[in-house]
């Protein structure tokens, strides 16, 4: 995982993101990547699918 940290807490999921980081442009150079799951991942009995982006 890229700049994302997951943790549960009784019943709620909690998603962090940094949102000064940047790691370079996405594969097809439209937008700047700022976080990812890179997939899914599982967290307890879920699984989160996290892109975080901007133009």
């Amino acid at each position: 995982m890229k700049n994302v940290e997951i943790s549960q807490e009784g019943s709620k999921l909690i998603i962090t993101v940094d949102l000064s980081k940047e790691f370079g442009r996405s594969s097809s150079g439209k937008t700047t990547i700022v976080a990812s799951t890179e997939g899914n991942q599982k967290v307890g009995d879920v699984y989160v699918g996290l892109n975080v982006y901007k133009k």
